[in-house]
C-alpha cells in the first residue's frame, strides 16, 4: 500500500492515500496513547512507507506536536515526512485573541506549533475550524503571507461551509494567493453528508478531501453493539465515555447506524475482511479524496488500516453499502437526484464526467540485492 502515494488535490504534493492521525498521542484526554505506545505506531507507519502525519496545537493539550516532532528528529525524516497540523481552538481562557481564525491567532499559534515540532516550516496548515467572524479573505491572505515567509508550504482549510472553502479558492485565484490544496472534513459510511457539497468541491477546485473519523470513532470497526434492550453494548473507546452526554457528533449509537454496521459485517464476512478494512477500502473509492486520516492506540490497530487498500471491492458489494448509508436528501439536494434531473434535460440522462484532481503516483519498490 505505502509504495503508491496520490497527489494532494490539485497540487504536485505527493502524500500517502493512507495518513496517521496523532490526535492519540497522549492521554490528556482520558484515552490515547502513552509516549511509547505513540514511538512504536509512528515507526509502524514510516516503516510501512507512510509519509503523511496529521496532528494539531489543540491535540492532547499540545503533547501530540511534540511527541511528533520528538520522533521526527530522532530519525531523521523531516525531509521525507508531510507534517500537517491545525489552528483555531482557544489555547488561554478569558483571551479572545487566542483562539479563532485571524491573522493575530494564526500567526501566534503557528509559531506555537512550530517550536513544538522543532521544525521551521509545515508542509500543510489547516484553519482548524471556522470561527464565524474571521473574513475569509483576512485568513487567505494571512496564509499566504506565511507562505511567502517560509512558514508553511501548503494551505488547507477544516470543518468550514462549502460556501466559505469555495469563496477561498475563488480569492487566491483571484489575488494571487496560495490555493487551497487539501479539505479536511468528517466522511465515513456513517456520515456522508459531505457528499452535497464537498465532492463537487474537491474535483472543481482542486481540493484533495481528507477524511477524518472514517472509522465513525470505532463504531465502523464492529466493537459496538446494540444490545437486546435497544442499548449499545459498549467497547472500550471515545463514545464509552461519552455516552452518558454525547455532544455534537459523538451521537453515534443510533438504530439508523447499527443498521449500516450490520451490512457492513456482512459484505466483510463475503469478502474475509475485517470490517474497518472495508469501511478504508469503500472511502477510498470516493470522489475527490485524497487521503484518509487514521488514528489508533494500538499498533495491531494501525497494522490493519494500513492493509485496508490491498484488496479491491466488486462494484456489488460497493451498492451494498452506499444504499444502506445513503444520507437524506434535504433541499436543495432532492432536486438534484438524476430522476429530477431528467425533467431539466428532455426526459434522457446526462451524464458529466468531472476531473478528479488527485492522481495516483506509484513509486516502484527498492531492487532486491
Amino acid at each position: 500500500m505505502m509504495q503508491t502515494y496520490t497527489t494532494l488535490g490539485r497540487s504536485g504534493l505527493r502524500v500517502s492515500p493512507i495518513a496517521l492521525g496523532t490526535m492519540t498521542f497522549g492521554t490528556e484526554w482520558g484515552w490515547g496513547a502513552d509516549q511509547t505506545t505513540a514511538q512504536r505506531l509512528f515507526d509502524l507507519y514510516v516503516d510501512a512507507g507512510g509519509n503523511f502525519v496529521d496532528t494539531a496545537d489543540l491535540y492532547t493539550a499540545g503533547t501530540s506536536e511534540a511527541w511528533l516532532g520528538q520522533f521526527i528528529a530522532a530519525r531523521g525524516l523531516r525531509d521525507r515526512m508531510v507534517v500537517a497540523t491545525k489552528y483555531s481552538y482557544n489555547s488561554e481562557t478569558g483571551n479572545p485573541n487566542a483562539g479563532g481564525n485571524h491573522r493575530k491567532n494564526l500567526m501566534r499559534a503557528l509559531d506555537g506549533s512550530l517550536k513544538r515540532l522543532k521544525t521551521d516550516y509545515i508542509d500543510l496548515y489547516y484553519l482548524h475550524t471556522w470561527d464565524r467572524m474571521t473574513p475569509v479573505d483576512e485568513v487567505m491572505r494571512a496564509m499566504d503571507d506565511a507562505v511567502r515567509a517560509g512558514k508553511i508550504r501548503y494551505v488547507g482549510l477544516s470543518d468550514t461551509p462549502a460556501w466559505f472553502a469555495g469563496r477561498a479558492q475563488t480569492l487566491a485565484d483571484w489575488r494571487g494567493f496560495e490555493p487551497v490544496a487539501a479539505m479536511q472534513i468528517e466522511y465515513s459510511l456513517i456520515e456522508r453528508n459531505a457528499e452535497h457539497e464537498f465532492s463537487d468541491l474537491a474535483t472543481e477546485l482542486g481540493m484533495g478531501l481528507i477524511p477524518w473519523s472514517p472509522l465513525a470513532m470505532g463504531l465502523l470497526s464492529g466493537k459496538y453493539r446494540p444490545a437486546r434492550d435497544g442499548r449499545a453494548a459498549f467497547g472500550e473507546g471515545r463514545l464509552q465515555t461519552v455516552s452518558a452526554n454525547p455532544g455534537p457528533g459523538f451521537d453515534k449509537l443510533t438504530e439508523r447506524n447499527f443498521g449500516i454496521v450490520a451490512e457492513l459485517e456482512a459484505v466483510a464476512d463475503a469478502v474475509g475482511r475485517p470490517m474497518a478494512q472495508v469501511a478504508l477500502n469503500w472511502l477510498a473509492s470516493k470522489r475527490g479524496v485524497s487521503s484518509i486520516i487514521v488514528g489508533a492506540t494500538k499498533p495491531e490497530q494501525l497494522q490493519q488500516s494500513l492493509a485496508s487498500l490491498d484488496f479491491t471491492l466488486e462494484p456489488a458489494l460497493l451498492a451494498r453499502l452506499d444504499a444502506v448509508s445513503a444520507p437524506a436528501a434535504a433541499f436543495p439536494y432532492y432536486m438534484f437526484a438524476p430522476e429530477h434531473q431528467t425533467r431539466i434535460h428532455g426526459q434522457v440522462r446526462v451524464a458529466s464526467k468531472p476531473q478528479a484532481y488527485h492522481r495516483p503516483v506509484v513509486v516502484p519498490a527498492p531492487a532486491a540485492d
